[in-house]
C-alpha cells in the first residue's frame, strides 16, 4: 500500500518510469528511424512504396492493392484453417486536396492559386499560414503516371494558405465562431505571382501552365486525373529539452503503421500465420476499394495461402488489433477528458474497449473474453498499457476500423498510441508510447 491507496487498486504508471534504461534507450533508438518514416512518406501512397520496398529488402511476402493498400503475410506453423492474428492499421492523414481543376488567377491580388477541398476531419484554422508541400501523382490520358514531391528539399520552393492580417479581420474574422472564421472554399494555396510575356488574357496563369508543362510535360487538362496533396513541409523533430517526444504531420494513425511495420519484420516462425494489414481511407469513414470496409482484398490475401479453405471459417477464428491511435490528455482542456479513463503521453500503449459516439454508436465493443485476453497479453510480457476513451460522454467521440472486421466474426479491440493535438498539422507522440505499441504488435502476432 502507498499513500493510502488499496494495492488492489487500477493505477497508472510512467512507461518511463516501468522501462529499464536498457528499455529506454531502445525506445529512443527506435524513434529515429521512425522520425525519417515520417518525413518520407507523407502521403498513403508514400507510405505503402516504404512498406513495400522495406518488406522486399528483408524478403517478406507482401501483396499490393493499387499501391494504396497493402498485407505483409508470414505464414505459420499450424494450418490457414486454424485463423490468423492480424494487425491493421491505416496509412491516410487529414490534408488538403486540390480539386479537380484547381488552377486559377485571382487579378486583384496578382496570385495564381489552386484550389482545394479538405479531406478528413481537420481545424481549417490550422492549415493557413503554413509553409505546405506538394505531394502525389498526375496520371496522364496515356497512363503515364508524373510524380510530384516539391517542398521538402530546402531548396524546393513551398506554398502557403493566405490570411487576413489582425488590422482588417474584425468583421470578417474575429467576431465569428472559431470553425466559422476560415471558410472552406479560402483554403486555396498560392502557387505563384509572375506574369508571362505575351498577349494572355490571364498572364500570371499563363506562366504557370507554362512552367508546368516545360517541367513536367503536362498541361492543365491532366490535373483532372491527378492526386495531388497539400500536406505540412515541416519536418519530424524531436520535442522538449529531454528530447522524451516527436512533432510531426501525420502520426495518426503512422505511428502505428510504423510499429506494425517493424514488429512484423521481426517475426520468425509464428505459431499462426500472421498479417499486418495497411490500409487507406480510413479518415473518411474507410470507404472506397482500398478501405478497411473492402473486405475483398484481406479475402484475396487468404485465398492465396489456400485456396480450399473456407474464408467465413477462417475470419470466425481469427484475432485482429486494430492498431489506431487515442487522443491524449490536452493541458489546458483538461475539463472534456473523463481523467480516470482518459490515457496520456508516456504511459504505454493505450487499449480502448469501445469506440463509436454517444451511446456506442457506430462502435466496435471487444467483449470482456478479449479485453481480458489482451491485458493479460500485455501484463505477461511486462508492457506498459493504459486504457482510453475518446473523451466524456456525450462530448466527443470517434471511430476506427475495428468496427469493419467485427462484422466479420472476429474479436477486434483498439490498441495504439496516445497523440497530442491529433488531426493538427502538427501532432505530439512519447517515444516510449511507440516502442510499447511495437512490443505489443510483436507480442500479439507471435502469441
Amino acid at each position: 500500500m502507498k499513500d493510502g491507496e488499496s494495492k488492489y487498486a487500477y493505477k497508472k504508471k510512467s512507461a518511463w518510469e516501468r522501462f529499464s534504461k536498457t528499455q529506454i534507450t531502445k525506445a529512443v533508438s527506435f524513434a529515429e528511424p521512425y522520425k525519417t518514416f515520417l518525413n518520407v512518406a507523407k502521403t498513403e501512397r508514400e507510405a505503402i512504396h516504404f512498406i513495400v520496398s522495406t518488406a522486399k529488402t528483408k524478403k517478406k511476402e507482401i501483396l499490393v492493392n493499387q499501391e494504396k493498400s497493402a498485407a505483409i503475410v508470414i505464414r505459420g506453423k499450424k494450418p490457414v484453417r486454424e485463423g490468423f492474428h492480424i494487425v491493421i492499421s491505416h496509412i491516410d492523414s487529414p490534408r488538403l486536396d486540390l480539386k479537380q481543376v484547381p488552377l486559377y488567377q485571382d487579378s486583384e491580388s496578382n496570385l495564381a492559386l489552386f484550389e482545394t477541398h479538405y479531406y478528413g476531419g481537420i481545424k481549417k484554422f490550422h492549415w493557413v499560414v503554413i509553409p505546405l508541400a506538394l505531394h502525389g501523382v498526375i496520371v496522364k490520358k496515356d497512363g503515364t503516371k508524373v510524380t510530384f514531391r516539391i517542398g521538402e528539399d530546402e531548396k524546393d520552393p513551398v506554398f502557403s494558405v493566405p490570411d487576413l492580417l489582425p488590422h482588417l479581420s474584425h468583421d470578417v474574422q474575429d467576431n465569428k465562431k472559431i470553425n466559422e472564421a476560415i471558410k472552406a472554399e479560402s483554403l486555396d494555396i498560392v502557387i505563384g505571382s509572375m506574369p508571362a510575356k505575351g498577349d494572355f488574357k490571364e498572364k500570371i496563369k499563363a506562366a504557370i501552365l507554362e512552367k508546368l508543362h516545360k517541367e513536367y510535360a503536362i498541361t492543365e487538362h491532366d490535373l483532372i486525373s491527378a492526386e495531388l496533396e497539400a500536406v505540412p513541409a515541416f519536418k519530424a523533430r524531436d520535442i522538449g529539452f529531454d528530447r522524451s517526444l516527436v512533432g510531426a504531420y501525420g502520426q495518426d494513425d503512422r505511428i502505428c503503421a510504423y510499429a506494425l511495420l517493424q514488429a512484423i519484420l521481426d517475426i520468425k516462425n509464428p505459431k499462426h500465420t500472421v498479417i499486418a494489414l495497411f490500409v487507406d481511407k480510413e479518415e473518411i469513414g474507410s470507404e472506397g476499394n482500398v478501405s478497411a470496409q473492402t473486405a475483398t482484398f484481406l479475402r484475396s490475401v487468404i485465398r492465396k495461402l489456400d485456396v480450399n479453405v473456407d474464408i467465413d471459417s477462417v475470419l470466425l477464428k481469427s484475432k485482429m488489433i486494430s492498431a489506431d491511435v487515442q487522443s491524449a490528455v490536452t493541458p489546458n482542456y483538461t475539463d472534456v477528458f473523463e481523467l480516470k479513463n482518459a490515457s496520456s503521453l508516456g504511459n504505454g500503449v493505450v487499449m480502448t474497449k469501445f469506440t463509436g459516439h454517444g451511446g456506442k454508436y457506430m462502435a466496435n465493443d471487444a467483449s470482456a473474453e478479449y479485453v481480458a485476453e489482451i491485458r493479460a497479453m500485455l501484463d505477461k510480457a511486462d508492457i506498459p498499457w493504459q486504457t482510453g476513451e475518446l473523451g466524456k460522454v456525450d462530448k466527443g467521440g470517434g471511430g476506427t476500423v475495428a468496427k469493419y472486421f467485427a462484422r466479420l466474426g472476429m474479436n477486434v479491440i483498439d490498441l495504439g498510441a496516445p497523440v497530442l493535438s491529433m488531426h493538427a498539422p502538427y501532432e505530439i507522440t512519447s517515444k516510449v508510447d511507440l516502442y510499447s505499441s511495437y512490443l505489443a504488435y510483436l507480442t500479439f502476432l507471435k502469441s
